[in-house]
């Protein structure tokens, strides 16, 4: 478990910092860390990286951090959605390596409608044996606090504070949609004392002619507690993870004003009824109020660590002594059944996608010794956060999670102006991968990015496209609209086998067949059978046996269900428990016939999963532990 490694690790430090910290004796500057994470923040959503139109979101304390900060126009998530990048960020690896690629996991696999095909199998979220960056900088003497989104696993053992934060605060705030008899067109927040949402006395942008001194926003509890972590804990060093809400579905906004200045700005009418917003383009002033208003909440986060001294470092601001990294979880998310949010374009598609529209995400970082209002072009990946933290703070890791690492140390490039990302060895990072085994066929999908080129394969039909983004430095293909496998076909082989090579490497994982979907295949009858299947209730033991004569079983695992513990109300009513299945390895007896298994104590349903060479899943019934 990984309290028993925590506990080493923790004498390891004893040792290294007696011999550490007198080389280094008052000279080391613990640095702040924040780590600013929107969500559904598209690279065309802020006024960073225009190209072609103008963003048409107001986002001036991004643009005012950017000023202080280096601006990575090629900075990517690790994943096109939600929580497989939040997984990532926090332990600095790889969807593929956690198994978490995608959201929603923890469950039985099985074929979406309208595909012939099941994704695999993956976890919900983080479990205590994974190393965060939380536990990490708490092992070096930091305050640890997170506030937002969490969406890292829903089990009591998967919760922030079980993963090594001091602090948590997870509610919505003011990204709470309205309910009932509320909608969007009449949900506003007042100045009225016991409003949930009470607009700020103070006054902010934007500033207009009906109203020049500013105006008011509602009270937002991330906001507020992110700043109220700051202040509590700026005696020591701190790291906050401060994961907005924010621009995710439902699209609303508590701020009347603020709506009011997008409608007057997009030329369109104030609504006064909650219909979808239609209209193509970044057009949708609901989206615009949210953009602006999570652009608010960093300035307010920027605004404290401006005007309040450094306890630590005399003459210092905290503004001065604090590193921010501010980035979104994937790219855009352009649209919602019939209403249109935002629009990545020039990018390609977005969420939900690994065309650059849905991992390409903007990227700010700031903070001591950093160059100034710069703008860098390299390949980078939030994977990169974990290792090139470590390395500002001088916290030092067990060997055995740091040379995990998928990310690399980019301190070179924030902190002595170089134009490359080295791995340890020295050599050049060339490539970034992505992969996403989900949704339809043209979806489902890896990519790499290498150089001016993006390498895609398909995984239902094999194919592979290539595209080229940049021709000698300059924009050539962004949009990925000409396929050019054909016409290059030495670079579609380096590349194809490059990402082939990561796909076997970080055993990632595939779709596999819905036998029911493939009747008229000649290989439906060769599908394995299980024949008999037993639990033994004294030793906890599966049996599963299959018919002999049928296909052979190339890979096989068995799920196990898992909950929390069972409460209940004052009237004596159970309340809902969350639950999870995860994966625990098979026996295998030598003719491939027989498949075994232990079912853990705490788990209370249990069932088996084999895939057979012609890639067809086969699953077990799955028994309830009596």
């Amino acid at each position: 478990m990984k309290y028993n490694k925590l506990v080493a690790a923790l004498v390891f430090l004893a040792f290294f910092s007696s011999n550490y910290s007198h080389s280094q004796e008052n000279d080391l500057i613990k640095p702040n860390i924040i780590i600013f994470y929107a969500d559904d923040l598209g690279w065309q959503d802020v006024e960073l990286n225009d190209l072609d139109e103008p963003c048409a979101w107001d986002t001036p304390n991004i643009k005012e951090l950017a000023k202080d900060a280096i601006n990575f126009t090629n900075g990517y998530s690790p994943a096109p959605t939600c929580a497989p990048s939040r997984c990532a960020i926090l332990t600095g690896l790889h969807p593929a390596k956690t198994g978490i690629t995608n959201v929603s996991g923890g469950k039985i696999p099985k074929a979406h409608r309208s595909s012939q095909y099941i994704s695999p199998y993956f976890p919900e979220g983080l479990m205590p044996e994974h190393f965060t960056i939380a536990e990490a900088l708490k092992m070096n003497g930091y305050k640890t606090g997170h506030v937002g989104k969490w969406h890292a696993g829903h089990l009591q053992i998967q919760s922030s504070t079980n993963q090594g934060f001091d602090f948590a605060h997870e509610s919505r705030g003011a990204h709470q949609g309205p309910k009932g008899k509320n909608n969007r067109t009449n949900f506003f927040a007042t100045h009225d004392e016991d409003d949930k949402y009470q607009l700020s006395e103070e006054k902010y942008f934007p500033f207009t002619e009906a109203s020049p001194n500013g105006i008011s926003y509602p009270k937002d509890a991330v906001t507020e507690n992110a700043l109220q972590f700051i202040k509590d804990n700026k005696e020591e060093p701190f790291f906050l993870y401060l994961a907005h809400w924010m621009v995710h579905y439902p699209i609303h906004t508590k701020n009347r004003e603020l709506l009011q200045y997008y409608c007057d700005k997009l030329g369109v009418d104030f609504p006064i009824e909650d219909v979808p917003m239609t209209s193509g383009g970044q057009t949708n002033p609901y989206f615009g109020a949210m953009v602006t208003t999570l652009d608010w909440s960093l300035g307010r986060v920027v605004d404290l660590l401006k005007t309040t001294d450094d306890p630590r470092n005399p003459g210092k601001k905290l503004y001065e002594t604090t590193y921010i990294f501010f980035s979104s979880d994937n790219g855009g998310a352009e649209q919602r059944k019939t209403e249109i949010m935002s629009d990545n374009a020039p990018l390609d598609k977005g969420k939900k996608y690994t065309e650059e529209g849905g991992i390409r995400v903007p990227m700010l970082i700031s903070g001591p010794n950093i160059a100034k209002g710069q703008t860098q072009d390299m390949l980078i990946n939030q994977l990169d956060y974990f290792p090139t933290i470590l390395n500002l703070t001088n916290s030092q890791i067990p060997s055995e999670y740091s040379s995990d690492f998928d990310g690399l140390d980019i301190s070179n490039v924030l902190l002595e102006g170089k134009s490359e990302v080295k791995d340890n060895d020295g050599n050049v990072r060339e490539d970034l991968w992505w992969h996403y085994p989900y949704g339809l066929e043209h979806q489902n999908q890896s990519a790499i990015r290498s150089g001016d080129y993006k390498l895609y394969k398909k995984f239902m039909t094999g194919e592979y496209l290539l595209y080229r983004l940049y021709k000698n430095g300059k924009r050539h293909d962004l949009e990925e609209q000409h396929n050019i496998a054909k016409d290059e076909p030495k670079i579609a082989k380096a590349l194809s086998e490059k990402l082939e090579q990561y796909i076997k490497d970080y055993d990632a994982k595939l779709p596999y067949k819905e036998p029911s979907k493939f009747k008229s295949d000649k290989h439906v009858a060769a599908i394995p059978v299980i024949a008999t299947n037993t639990f033994n209730a004294a030793s906890r033991k599966v049996t599963a046996q299959l018919e002999q004569g049928k296909s052979n079983v190339i890979e096989s695992y068995a799920l196990v269900k898992i909950s929390d513990p069972v409460k209940r109300t004052n009237k004596g009513k159970k309340k809902k428990v969350r639950s999870t299945y995860l994966k625990v390895p098979v026996n295998i007896s030598n003719n491939g016939l027989e498949f075994s298994y232990s079912v853990p104590e705490e788990a209370i349903e249990y069932g088996l999963i084999l895939i057979d060479e012609n890639r067809f899943m086969v699953k077990s019934e799955f028994q309830k532990v009596k």
